[in-house]
């Protein structure tokens, strides 16, 4: 049996030792923190009590380095991590337990919360087993592969009463706070034109699970979920859509991009990914009837956590000043710099913390999730089919 229960694969992920050294030696000296009677001065996320057991079920990228330091910052603990990384885990978590499978990690008292963070195509059998054995459950995006999934999910938190979040983390983007603020503030007029995409240059396939089809990869369900999730926050769903999926390098057998035209009325939205984009600058594009904003360049919070800049430092999530977007009165009557929002990645465990705490909304519900997966089956369709769809 794999390290992640029945079926699994996954392709470990190669990072710098560096980065991870640092990254766990600031994880270890917050734990250190964490439940101890703090020194004069210490920030106040590090004065809060340990109440929540949290296992980690996989520790790629997004396991070990985005949302463990935010896990950790948040003042949760780590029981155990389901992996067979073990001498990464203990790089980072001395002594933290390290299990062959989830039904293990599950057998562990006390165990509050199971973070699923595998290949696309384990998220709902480990998910479910998870709900079912009580515990509550953060699924890494997407929530699962199809709409059926995310019912039996959703259907299975009910019935035990259990709170079921996916980890959209890019809602809390410096540059998507910033839109928030724009939109809310009516500074473009009504929006007429939305556009955002996720260029990269990464020409040459790579043999990883996120390449391959039969695991739950691909573009559309990568990428596309965050797009999609942001493009729903901000204008609910759409009217219809009509969109293009396709795999353009060589070697490709998943999607390595994909371009979709959705409608509501009189607004457009055009999100869209390329695998070969040389020039990727372009984030976000968006026209309204008073003035216009573009955007460049991606959200710092990634690479600060890779580097091992701990989310609770001062400039975490604080996107440099030439980075910030333009914005463009109507008939070229001026353009200014839009002072970014900081990004706060950490706000998803913080209100994951509090909906468990406190009975309150978990930070992205099943229901918001299955809406963007309801979108993902119908690009599917319309590209399958060469037509819009009515949604």
């Amino acid at each position: 049996m794999s390290r992640y229960g029945r079926g699994a694969l996954q392709t470990p992920n190669a990072h710098g030792a560096a980065a991870k050294a640092v990254v766990g030696m600031k994880i270890r000296r917050l734990q250190g923190h964490v439940g101890s009677t703090p020194a004069r001065g210490t920030p106040a996320i590090l004065r809060t009590l340990v109440t929540i057991s949290v296992g980690l079920v996989g520790f790629g990228l997004s396991a070990r380095q985005l949302q463990l330091p935010l896990i950790v910052a948040a003042g949760m603990s780590i029981a155990g991590v389901v992996t067979r990384q073990a001498s990464a885990v203990q790089a980072t978590l001395p002594g933290t337990r390290v299990l062959p499978d989830i039904e293990a990690l599950l057998a562990l008292q006390p165990l509050d919360l199971v973070v699923i963070a595998t290949p696309n195509h384990l998220h709902c059998a480990q998910a479910l087993l998870a709900l079912e054995h009580g515990k509550h459950v953060v699924v890494d995006k997407p929530l699962a592969r199809s709409t059926l999934e995310a019912d039996r999910l959703i259907e299975a938190a009910a019935r035990h009463d259990r709170k079921l979040a996916v980890f959209q983390n890019r809602r809390w983007d410096s540059d998507f706070l910033t839109i928030e603020r724009i939109v809310a503030e009516d500074m473009l007029g009504p929006i007429v034109h939305f556009e955002a995409r996720w260029d990269r240059y990464r020409p040459a396939v790579s043999d990883r699970w996120r390449e391959q089809p039969q695991f739950g990869g691909g573009m559309l369900f990568d990428l596309g979920s965050h797009l999609i999730d942001q493009s729903l926050c901000l204008f609910g769903m759409p009217q219809w859509l009509q969109a293009d999926v396709f795999a353009q390098r060589s070697g490709a057998i998943a999607d390595d991009g994909f371009e979709l035209r959705m409608g509501k009325g009189n607004l457009r939205i055009t999100l869209g990914v390329s695998s070969i984009a040389a020039d990727h600058a372009l984030r976000y594009r968006i026209h309204g009837l008073k003035a216009s904003y573009r955007k460049s360049g991606m959200d710092v919070q990634e690479a600060q956590l890779v580097a091992g800049l701990f989310p609770g430092d001062p400039a975490f999530g604080v996107e440099p000043q030439a980075q910030w977007g333009q914005l463009v009165g109507a008939g070229g009557s001026g353009e200014y710099a839009v002072s970014a929002e900081r990004g706060r990645w950490l706000e998803f465990y913080h209100a994951m913390r509090r909906s468990i705490e406190e009975d309150a909304p978990v930070p992205v519900s099943a229901q918001q999730a299955r809406k963007v997966l309801t979108v993902i089956e119908a690009a599917r369709r319309s590209n399958l089919e060469g037509r819009r769809i009515d949604i």
